[in-house]
């Protein structure tokens, strides 16, 4: 377990590493060195703006519209993956539009959203709707592949409601939603932050990059990037961790008495 852990880190590391040799490529090819700058000017950005305050309260402000983006999304991606998964008839209606949201591109909703709904609301409807369709379809599939023998049973018992729901369907669709939500996640933020920049909301991740461009300091752009790759794995991969945490110690404890 822990060597394939420590080939994983190896793995992720040289990633980055990848990234930097792309990006040095980039400048040598582009012989630009103001849009593709050294990696040491990148990290050295990167480092400046982690020990600055107003860091924070700009992923303060995309992680607060990521939040509700997911909270929406979550609600009625289950509810209607679940109708899908559970009534053929509703699946076929619901395909086209599902269709139709993933395939709308982002630029065309967000001036729509711009145009129905408050500023302030953009990020967090325009990356809801696009983000709806992956947990509806996730949890579709996690419904469709439920055992229906064990379904059955739960049936002889009990009629379907709030208990069977939480207790039967939802931990069964768990694998399903857990990879749709990580999914989401890394998506979430990349649709808060582009919403962000072309509304220009204020004290965001969004408007920082804009302004970063707007002032040619690229260097700052790639650090803003960086900045969003760790906010991304902490919000996705923070929360498995602990899990894990939590469920090892209880074990351990659990064994000890």
């Amino acid at each position: 377990m822990s060597q394939n852990k420590g080939k994983d880190i190896l793995a992720f590391c040289l990633g980055i590493v990848l990234i930097g040799a792309v990006i040095q490529g980039a400048g040598a090819i582009k012989g630009d060195a103001l849009v593709f700058p050294g990696v040491d000017e990148i990290l050295k950005a990167f480092l400046r703006l982690m020990g600055e305050g107003k860091t924070y309260a700009l992923i303060w402000t995309t992680l607060q519209h990521l939040a509700a983006a997911m909270a929406v999304s979550t609600v009625l991606g289950v509810a209607l993956g679940m109708g899908m998964g559970l009534l053929p008839f509703v699946r076929r209606m619901m395909q086209p539009l599902m269709i139709f949201l993933r395939s709308l591109p982002m630029v065309i909703l967000i001036v729509i959203m711009m145009v129905i709904a408050d500023y302030d609301h953009v990020p967090v409807l325009a990356s809801s709707i696009v983000l709806i369709p992956m947990i509806a379809e996730a949890a579709c599939e996690g419904c469709v592949r439920i055992d229906k023998e064990l379904i059955d049973v739960y049936r002889m018992n009990a009629s379907f409601n709030g208990r069977v729901l939480f207790r039967v369907y939802l931990p069964l669709m768990a694998g399903y939603l857990r990879q749709a939500w990580v999914n989401a996640v890394g998506m979430g933020v990349k649709l808060a932050v582009s919403t962000e920049y072309l509304v220009q909301t204020k004290n965001s991740l969004g408007k920082a990059v804009h302004t970063s461009g707007y002032f040619n300091e690229y260097q700052d752009i790639y650090a803003y990037a960086l900045v969003m790759i760790l906010l991304v794995l902490v919000v996705s991969e923070g929360p498995v961790l602990i899990g894990k945490t939590v469920t090892s110690r209880l074990f351990e404890k659990k064994k000890r008495s």
